[in-house]
Parts: C-alpha cells; sequence; structure tokens
C-alpha cells in the first residue's frame, strides 16, 4: 500500500468517526423533542446505541463515497449482518425489543436485499424476498474476506438459533442516508428554532464541542456512561439560557485556562501593577483575568455575537466608575501626598476593581474575569490606571531609549 492510499484510508477512517459524532448528536436533539426518558451511547453495542423504555435501537453507519450501491454481496452489508448475527446467537441482544437499522448514503439498487429490507413506510419491504436474496448471494460468493460473515448467517438457523428470519424482521436498511455536511445543516435548522438564525452556528459549535467531550469520556471510561435524556436536556437548556438577549456564552477552554505569566511581563497594564507595589501572586491573577477577558471577547466578536456598539459602551461605563473613583482619591491626596501615601490609595483603587468592580457587559453574565480583564484591558491602553501620576510615570517608562 502507497503512502497516498494510507492517507486515504485514514482520512476515510476519521471521517467515518467525525459522521458517528455527528449523528449521534443528531440523534440526540431529535429525541430530546420527544421527552427525556432516553440514553445514547457512541461504540456501545454498535456505532450508536439507543435505549428509550423497552426499546433498544443499534445503528450501524456507512459514509461512502457517491455512486456506491449496496449490492447482495456488498462488504458493508455482510459485515454488519455478522456483528448483529453474532449478537443475536449469543443471547446478547432480545430480538423482539431491539430494532437494528443500517444507515448508508450509497444507494440501494432496485430489487436487492437491502432494497426489501427498507422501512416499511417505504412501501418497498419484502422480509422474504430479501431473504432469498442473500441467501443466494452467500452461495455464491467467492469473497473469502466475508466467510466468518456467511457462518455467523448460516448459525442463525443452527440448533437454538433465532433464525434468519426472525433477525432480518428487525432490520431496517435507509439508504441514500444524509452525508456529514448535510446532518450538519439539519442540526443547525434546529439551533436555528433555539437561538435565532443569526446566532445558530456559534449555538451548534459549543453544543458539539460539550458532545465530542462527553463521548470521549464515555469511550474513556470502562462501563461509560451513556448520554442521557435528563443530561442532555439540561446542558441544552443551559447553553440557550447563554444566548438569551441579556447573557453571552463563557466558553469553558477560555474560563478554565491557566496562562503563563511571564509571557505578560512588559504589558502596560503590568507595569501599572508594578507602579504601585502589587505582588507577584496578585500579578499572576491579574494576567490570567486578562488573558481570559482579552480572548472570551474576541470570541464573540469574531462569532458576530456582539451588538453594533456594544463593547464601546461597556468600557465607557468601566472608565466612567473608574474616574469617579480616581478623581475622588486624588482630591482626597492632594499636591503634597508622599509617595507612599500615593501607593497606598493606588492600591484602595485597584482593589476596588479586584473585588467590588462587577458591571457586566449584558446583565446575565456572571464572569467576574469579564469586568476585571476588561479594566486591566483599558490599564493596557493607559485609558485606566491606579497611581495618581499613572499617564506621566507610564509614558516616560515606556518612550524608547534616545527619544526626546
Amino acid at each position: 500500500m502507497t503512502a497516498r492510499d494510507d492517507q486515504f484510508e485514514a482520512s476515510a477512517s476519521a471521517l467515518g468517526y467525525l459522521y458517528q459524532f455527528a449523528k449521534a448528536l443528531h440523534l440526540c436533539i431529535e429525541q430530546s423533542m420527544s421527552g427525556p426518558g432516553w440514553s445514547v451511547a457512541v461504540e456501545g453495542a454498535d456505532d450508536i446505541e439507543k435505549h428509550a423504555g423497552s426499546l433498544t435501537d443499534l445503528l450501524q453507519l456507512k459514509q461512502r463515497a457517491e455512486g456506491v450501491r449496496l449490492t447482495d454481496s456488498a462488504p458493508d452489508l455482510w459485515k454488519t449482518l455478522r456483528i448483529w448475527c453474532l449478537a443475536a446467537a449469543a443471547g446478547q441482544v432480545s430480538l423482539p425489543e431491539t430494532n437494528f437499522f443500517l444507515m448508508t448514503t450509497a444507494e440501494l439498487p432496485e430489487g436487492s436485499a437491502a432494497y426489501h429490507l427498507q422501512p416499511r413506510a417505504s412501501g418497498h419491504r419484502d422480509e422474504e424476498r430479501a431473504l432469498a436474496l442473500l441467501r443466494q448471494a452467500r452461495t455464491a460468493s467467492t469473497n473469502d474476506s466475508l466467510r466468518k460473515a456467511f457462518e455467523a448467517f448460516d448459525a442463525l438457523n443452527g440448533a437454538g438459533g433465532p433464525g434468519q428470519g426472525a433477525l432480518l424482521a428487525r432490520i431496517d436498511v435507509i439508504g441514500g442516508a444524509p452525508r456529514i455536511d448535510e446532518v450538519r445543516e439539519t442540526m443547525l435548522g434546529h439551533a436555528a428554532l433555539a437561538v435565532g438564525h443569526h446566532l445558530a452556528k456559534a449555538f451548534l459549535v459549543r453544543l458539539e464541542g460539550w458532545f465530542y467531550d462527553r463521548v470521549i469520556e464515555q469511550l474513556r471510561t470502562k462501563g461509560g456512561v451513556p448520554v442521557t435524556g435528563e443530561e442532555f436536556d439540561q446542558v441544552f437548556s443551559e447553553l440557550r439560557h447563554q444566548f438569551g438577549p441579556d447573557n453571552l456564552p463563557i466558553d469553558p477552554d477560555i474560563a478554565q485556562s491557566e496562562p503563563e505569566p511571564a509571557e505578560s511581563t512588559d504589558k502596560t497594564f503590568v507595569r501599572q501593577l508594578d507602579l504601585i507595589g502589587v505582588g507577584g501572586d496578585r500579578i499572576r491573577l491579574a494576567v490570567r483575568d486578562y488573558v481570559r477577558a482579552f480572548d472570551q471577547r474576541s470570541r464573540w466578536s469574531e462569532e458576530k455575537l456582539l451588538r453594533v456598539g456594544e463593547l464601546g459602551a461597556y468600557e465607557r461605563r468601566l472608565v466612567e466608575e473608574w474616574r469617579a473613583r480616581f478623581a475622588d482619591m486624588r482630591e482626597e491626596l492632594g499636591d503634597e501626598a508622599s509617595e507612599a501615601e500615593m501607593k497606598r490609595e493606588a492600591r484602595q483603587i485597584y482593589r476596588w476593581v479586584d473585588r467590588d468592580a462587577r458591571a457586566q457587559i449584558r446583565t446575565g453574565l456572571e464572569e467576574v474575569f469579564i469586568p476585571k480583564g476588561s479594566y486591566h484591558m483599558l490599564a493596557d491602553e493607559l485609558k485606566v490606571g491606579w497611581h495618581p501620576d499613572f499617564t506621566a510615570r507610564l509614558m516616560s517608562l515606556l518612550e524608547p531609549s534616545g527619544a526626546r
């Protein structure tokens, strides 16, 4: 196999997993509309395993290139049948309470076994004809790679086996299934119903992020817990709340980030804190708040989640709150204050920012790193400061050497 073949195979495998994750999330969204009494697992008893009441749905997913046909001897069909035959023969599933779905983007040739195993609503279902075609294909095939699949199919009619017909009665084949991009478009439609068209993409990105992390957790944990209807409803509702008119989404990857303080030592807002004698531990916290606020605000802006002029109006409010306190401090100090007195009073202004300043861009927000970090962003631009003479002091520090 050439390097190009390896790359193609790896890409196809990766796309298959992404398709599996996308379809599982889509299934969760659809199930959530019917109430919370369900659960969905990825790579459980099958590609996707869904439980609702006493019924179990097992889904096999196959995303294939355009023009591929699911013939009676297709490996996709027989390898899927092998999985289900083995589970049925071993008593791992209860046929009366289990539905099997083969969802493929491939076409179902008219008159084929798969064609006759489509859902009853299609009008083409004929289980007896499908069984006869499968038996013919099994007899005629010389594909040695399918030998184990044929043996598993034969075993269903052996002593104590549930019977081939009994299994086929529980199987639905769905051809021409939506591809991954079409699945995502459908989910965008659901997201638009939840939060509106202009917010749908940002909403879905965050829902996908949570779901993929949740599935990875399920896969990594032995006997991993599936996603339940109650859990999904809670996450979906909370996320929808974050996209409400009085709120904005706070992203965990930003809210939980711990940036390296060394990367910000030359920042003007750090120099402002040095100027009034703020300790190293508090400077590290200031850097964390600055980076988190900067990153979150940048993401909101990139995704167009902020209204026109909203950020400017917010910063104006912050500056006005600071200006009143700063003017009061300078008035109390007068013109004869010592450096020690100025630093002491400046630390009081900064303590107010650190402990009490909680004005938010929108009323539904609660994360304190937004106002605290936003003040540091303003301090970095010298729009606010802590030392009574911060502008003159910092301008001399920041002035390039040799400048007049």
